[in-house]
């Protein structure tokens, strides 16, 4: 088995190459390209608008129940056994409130998922459109985003074709906005 990865190897060394120069391979960074696009900054600033607005109410229920919880610790002793009851149920209502307020803001197929979408989809097919766009006039037979899980070990500068696509539409690299 040691001998067949080796020779493998081996082989692949005298065939690479020859076929890696014919590969023409570049890398962005759409994190910096996010970064300097009006589009994206402007949908981030709705996005964050919105989780503080839903944050706000999240933290207005919680006083709620704590408010109502310490009220119910003060006179739990002298509540008749039905009151407490009550308070109890009060209580995990509320709870169950919070919870189903946050899932259904912040869950994972919640409204923050769905405006995350709705506002990016366009800026980010934008985006796609413009790195296809200088692949196809520059000859690239890969391009590879380094800001997402993809990991380059080592890119040299020369490939990297981020400043271009700034260039495609329209932003001037390194003016924030």
């Amino acid at each position: 088995m040691k001998k067949t990865i080796i020779t493998a190897i081996v082989l692949s060394l005298g065939i690479l190459p020859a076929g890696m120069a014919q590969v023409k391979v570049g890398h962005v960074s759409t994190d910096a390209i996010m970064k300097q696009l009006p589009d994206a900054q402007d949908a981030q600033k709705q996005i964050d608008a919105l989780v503080v607005e839903w944050q706000t109410e999240v933290n207005k229920m919680q006083q709620d129940w704590q408010r109502k919880f310490d009220d119910y610790e003060k006179r739990k002793l002298i509540l008749t056994d039905q009151r407490r009851a009550e308070f109890e149920r009060e209580l995990r209502e509320l709870d169950q409130k919070i919870v189903d307020f946050r899932t259904r803001k912040f869950g994972q197929n919640g409204e923050l998922f769905a405006k995350q979408s709705e506002l990016m989809k366009p800026v980010q097919d934008r985006v796609f459109k413009a790195i296809q766009d200088v692949a196809l006039e520059e000859s690239y037979d890969y391009v590879f985003d380094k800001s997402g899980e993809i990991l380059l070990m080592y890119s040299s500068p020369k490939y990297d074709i981020t400043a271009k696509v700034l260039e495609k539409l329209n932003i001037v690299p390194g003016v924030a906005r």
